[in-house]
């Protein structure tokens, strides 16, 4: 694995990481499907890519910079895009000329991402919370909450039972 950090059982089918191996590190319980890209970018050293036992589906990419962390019991549906930066927009000039622009993401435990889903830099997506197919995330999400749309908006919450059940589960894993 040229580096990447593995502790425990991790399911990989055909993925790619093209570089900065030892940016990542993949915890006990995570899966990753057909597909999956994890690219460390920029400068520095530390870790750039924390999967902590969630479920990634086929073709999803993550792409970071800084920091992009998601941790047990998550399920990430296919075709999702996960970045922690952009490049900035100032002047006339071509964007690649102005500098990249990074905040962590954080999507936490037990959460659930639809096929599709964009989750841009600076997001952290709560616990349980439940985000539909093809959204664009570009706030925070609270916890239990279930949001769709682009951008992305909070338009229900789940009910308490569920998430206490699921809380339980995660703990007993």
């Amino acid at each position: 694995m040229l580096g990447v950090r593995i502790s425990g059982y991790v399911w990989l089918q055909k993925i790619s990481i093209p570089r900065h191996w030892s940016a990542i590190t993949l915890a006990k319980g995570t899966s990753l499907d057909v597909g999956v890209i994890l690219l460390a970018n920029g400068s520095g050293s530390g870790e750039k890519i924390v999967i902590k036992g969630a479920y990634l589906n086929r073709h999803t990419m993550i792409d970071a910079h800084e920091r992009v962390e998601i941790e047990e019991g998550c399920m990430i549906g296919p075709y999702c895009y996960i970045t922690d930066s952009d490049h900035g927009t100032q002047g006339s000039g071509c964007v690649d000329q102005n500098p990249m622009h990074s905040e962590p993401v954080k999507i936490m435990s037990g959460a659930w991402i639809g096929a599709g889903v964009k989750i841009l830099k600076g997001v952290t997506i709560g616990r349980g919370a439940v985000i539909g197919a093809g959204a664009v995330v570009t706030k925070d999400i609270p916890d239990d909450a279930i949001a769709a749309g682009v951008p992305a908006k909070v338009i229900g919450q789940r009910s308490q039972s569920v998430v206490n059940n699921l809380s339980r589960q995660i703990a007993i894993t």
